[in-house]
């Protein structure tokens, strides 16, 4: 059975912010569209900061070291950005508070929690054409994995394809939150840039937690 530990986060932290630098113009694209275009250089420098934390410090736990991730990116994100995505990071820290080697039982309550955060701080519900809904439809399809019996390793796939086809559908929405919603039916026919950074989180921890 595979379990992710400290080793495993600080692999995804690093992994992501990789990611998101190559993938920083595209976000920005995505909101210059309907944002204020710069949801790629606000990730890109929040997530270079994040990863240089683990060769920075050394941490007891997977808890201390994902509340410091989120808490350097309500720091260094600007906008939105850095207020929904560092309480992701600090709600799946307290989390993991005691776990050493986590599961998959151990890594859907985390993740459940971060996202529990988002919601609390960003109001968003599904079909408003935020993160969201990217977010929504993994979790469920992470949870439909355990329920049928899948490691660490196939839920989290599972919840990055959702995540994916979840992303897409925003396109097809109008906004109702955030700098989008004020552009009203033109915000239609646009990704969300937000969808699209969560779904490459999930995806890039279903390369690097198991």
């Amino acid at each position: 059975m595979s379990v992710a530990n400290l080793q495993s986060f600080t692999a995804w932290i690093a992994d992501y912010a990789a990611t998101v630098s190559e993938q920083a113009d595209y976000l920005t694209d995505l909101d210059r569209a309907i944002g204020d275009a710069d949801h790629g250089s606000n990730m890109k420098r929040g997530m270079t900061k994040a990863a240089e934390l683990a060769t920075a410090e050394e941490f007891p736990g997977t808890d201390a070291y994902l509340k410091k991730v989120g808490m350097s990116l309500v720091s260094n994100v600007g906008g939105a950005s850095g207020p929904l995505y560092g309480t992701f990071f600090l709600r799946m820290a307290g989390a993991f508070a005691g776990v050493e080697d986590a599961g998959v039982e151990e890594v859907g309550a985390g993740l459940r929690a971060g996202v529990e955060g988002i919601l609390a701080r960003g109001k968003a519900e599904l079909g408003d054409k935020t993160m969201y809904d990217a977010w929504a439809p993994a979790l469920e399809a992470y949870d439909a994995a355990v329920g049928s019996g899948s490691d660490l390793a196939s839920a989290l796939a599972a919840a990055a394809e959702a995540a994916a086809a979840g992303r897409d559908g925003t396109e097809d929405l109008v906004a109702r939150k955030g700098r989008a919603s004020y552009l009203g039916e033109r915000s239609r026919g646009h990704i969300d840039p937000g969808a699209t950074s969560s779904t490459l989180l999930l995806e890039s921890a279903a390369r690097t937690l198991t």
